[in-house]
């Protein structure tokens, strides 16, 4: 089962988590669908590169990653979203696209978005197009350790620009 080496993290930490199993989703509101969890609860993964590093930059799934505000946060001098290609095989025992939002396990820097910081409870892939894990988000982030910056925008925001 893909998710032992998260568990067994995480229960190394004695942190409470709670296991979402759900029907198979891929994007990020279908899973929030899928789980019956709110979208800004919701943490989706996305592998970005800094320069020639991979990095995590983790968001409410109901919003999209601006690279612009992620670059001046990071002080990278390039930052592209990373290809599968470039990033697979650092998650061996993840799904493509179901990784956990845990950098320090996979030897990379984690960037959160401040807006996950307004809820209690964080949710986020647990390697598996089909399951979720549920904790508080001070957990989160005494865990992971992340780098806490203003990144994430609406999609609503983008249209409203594009059409003025």
């Amino acid at each position: 089962m893909p998710v032992t080496k998260l568990r067994e993290f995480l229960d190394n930490h004695d942190i409470k988590y709670v296991t979402v199993s759900h029907s198979k989703a891929f994007t990020a509101q279908e899973v929030a669908e899928s789980a019956h969890i709110s979208g800004k609860e919701l943490a989706k993964t996305v592998i970005v590169k800094l320069d020639d590093t991979l990095a995590m930059a983790v968001l409410p799934a109901s919003l999209i990653i601006d690279l612009d505000l992620l670059q001046r946060a990071t002080g990278a001098s390039q930052l592209t979203i990373a290809t599968e290609g470039e990033f697979r095989e650092v998650f061996p025992e993840c799904e493509t696209g179901a990784m956990p939002p845990f950098g320090n396990l996979y030897q990379m820097n984690t960037f959160v978005d401040q807006r996950l910081r307004e809820d209690e409870e964080i949710a986020f892939n647990a390697c598996s197009h089909t399951e979720l894990i549920k904790m508080s988000f001070g957990d989160f982030e005494k865990l992971a350790n992340p780098i806490a910056a203003n990144f994430s925008v609406s999609p609503h925001d983008i249209a409203k620009t594009a059409n003025a």
